[in-house]
């Protein structure tokens, strides 16, 4: 019998997902009654959502991209009883590659092994694509030390951002004897843009549940806690079953898989701070205090959680484990280069064709992964610049797009790797408002606990407003560069160390920009407002009346088949009254 399956991680259900589903199972029950149609987290491809992937009786896979109610009924019609496949709709399948070759050949899936390919909700789907086996393999043939020394070996570095090797960590925090110790999953995704960490808790929960099960084992920690935002109501759901399912298994509580071994898992939902991201602030969160981060050292690996040794690292980072210890150290080190092993799961998001989830080798060029695997820019205008590492890392120029994706090389260019998230910029962005609005999310998120965070961030904020509205004045740049220095040499914690990074590689990068907004009062892509005025040219307007009809404060005048006119007074530069003209009469100046 052919295998239905839907997209259902956040990005389908948002598509609409849910309804495509009730819709195939409702013909199923039908037509085919004992057909299943099961679900799946996010396939990566979520600019093609919602997703239906067909599994024909001899193993032939096709996946169906775009597909709302109707297309469902044609699907279940043509393919599913009638076995021809809609062709015209088909987004990839197992024998030519489908259209979206482009997007999933130039990957290599370690992290999102299973996500995509297994329901999220069924830990039988899981354990029969190697899901428990490297906790198999650590609790029955190593020891703490052999398991740590073979993370050591793999050169596996923090995917959370900081890009500390993940073994080390676990040996410090191996190295400090007591009664009880800690391993935390940090899940507290709160970059704007950034949907990697949501995206593996929905489509796979056991990868980290079982990397925090080998981590724990590995440093003496007897309890586990996953700090998941609670705005990830569908990841936490999940990760709820898939504890209860491991526990049914044995492989949670008392005893594990006959070894001596307890280990127990809690789940802490944040209510949404941006700071509690920083390792110190998540736990005082756990704890139930405010989340502002601690001076340190201590170190949580000698006084963490409780004040006890404990261990943080963050979602991909932990699922990653049990691949490592199932396949070995050399198999994960055979991806990417000799400073930065494996491979790196990213949110490609923006102005780019193909948006989703990619998972590429580290050692991959900027260029390959916007231009090749996501298509180039969705207007196909020229790409300007790409922004790594969220609020705290950097814009990358279109000319240094061939940079090698590692942790060295993207921070030579003043961006980070960050957590993974890519923000893709063409050439109408502003990077003066860009640098704007990434620093108006880290100021407003700054704990406000350290003074160069908190007020120094506040007047770089006030700096950049004052140019965008057309009132900056001379010396502007070199006050930002200053209060940039001072919060990434004084701030408490590296969100706020980081935080100027946006602004210094957008005047490194984009000077012209800065100078173009504070000396001239222009804003050269006309972005903003305050520096563009709306008019309507004469000899282009029809008197065809639509941009006077939409115009929500009535702002434009004239009779009809006679030239329109905007009056300044009254205009607010919404922008609809151009992107409703049939005859490009409507101009910027």
């Amino acid at each position: 019998m052919k295998k239905v399956i839907i997209g259902l991680g956040s990005c389908g259900i948002a598509a609409g997902g849910l309804k495509v589903k009730e819709t195939l199972q409702s013909l199923a029950d039908q037509a085919t009654p004992g057909l299943i149609v099961g679900e799946t987290g996010c396939m990566g491809m979520c600019y093609a959502e919602p997703m239906v992937e067909i599994t024909d009786e001899d193993g032939h896979r096709t996946i169906y991209g775009g597909v709302d109610e109707a297309k469902a009924r044609k699907i279940f019609e043509h393919h599913i009883i009638g076995g021809a496949p809609l062709t015209a709709s088909v987004a990839w399948d197992s024998s030519s590659a489908g259209s979206e070759k482009d997007f999933l050949s130039n990957q290599v899936r370690l992290v999102l092994e299973r996500c995509g390919a297994i329901s999220p909700e069924s830990i039988d789907d899981a354990i029969g694509m190697g899901a428990y086996e490297g906790l198999h393999k650590a609790l029955g043939d190593m020891t703490p030390a052999a398991v740590i020394e073979e993370i050591l070996d793999s050169g596996i570095k923090g995917r959370g951002g900081a890009g500390f090797p993940t073994g080390l960590k676990w040996k410090f925090a191996a190295g400090y004897d007591a009664d009880q110790k800690y391993i935390i999953c940090n899940a507290d995704e709160g970059d704007p843009g950034a949907f990697m960490d949501r995206s593996i808790l929905e489509g796979d929960p056991h990868s980290v549940i079982e990397g925090l099960i080998i981590g724990g084992y590995a440093i003496g920690a007897t309890k586990g806690y996953v700090y998941a935002r609670a705005e990830y109501p569908i990841a936490i759901r999940r990760l709820k079953i898939a504890i209860e399912q491991a526990e049914s298994r044995g492989y949670l509580g008392k005893n594990i898989l006959n070894s001596g071994f307890d280990f127990n898992l809690i789940i802490k939902e944040g209510a949404g701070a941006f700071v509690c991201g920083e390792e110190t602030a998540l736990i005082e969160s756990i704890e139930g205090n405010r989340g502002m981060p601690r001076i340190r050292p201590p170190f949580p690996a000698e006084r963490g959680l409780f004040d006890k040794p404990s261990n943080i690292n963050n979602v991909e980072t932990l699922a990653n484990i049990g691949g490592i210890i199932r396949k070995g150290a050399a198999a994960f080190a055979e991806y990417g280069t000799d400073e930065s092993n494996g491979t790196k799961v990213f949110a490609l998001a923006g102005k780019v064709k193909r948006g989703g989830l990619v998972e590429i080798p580290i050692g991959m060029t900027i260029r390959e992964v916007v231009c090749d695997i996501g298509g180039g820019t969705l207007s196909g205008k020229s790409l300007k610049a790409v922004q790594m590492g969220g609020p705290s890392g950097g814009c990358i120029p279109a000319e240094l797009l061939d940079t090698v994706i590692d942790y060295k090389s993207l921070a030579e260019t003043g961006a980070i790797m960050g957590s993974g998230g890519m923000i893709v910029m063409d050439e109408d962005n502003c990077m003066v408002d860009i640098a704007r609005y990434f620093l108006q999310f880290t100021q407003s998120e700054s704990c406000g606990k350290c003074t160069f965070c908190k007020i120094g961030t506040k007047r770089m904020l006030e700096t950049l407003e004052r140019i965008t509205q057309g009132e900056g004045v001379e010396g502007d740049v070199e006050k930002l560069e200053r209060l940039a220095h001072q919060i990434k040499n004084n701030a408490l914690c590296g969100l706020g160390q980081t935080a100027p990074n946006p602004v210094l590689t957008t005047i490194r990068y984009f000077r012209n920009e800065y100078d173009a907004h504070i000396r001239d009062k222009k804003c050269l892509t006309s972005q903003c407002k305050a520096l563009i005025r709306f008019g309507i040219a004469p000899n282009k307007c029809a008197g065809c009346t639509l941009c006077a009809k939409k115009c929500p404060v009535g702002a434009i005048l004239g009779n009809a088949k006679e030239a329109h006119s905007i009056n300044q007074d009254n205009c607010t530069k919404c922008g609809i009254c151009r992107s409703v003209c049939k005859f490009d009469a409507v101009v910027v100046e």
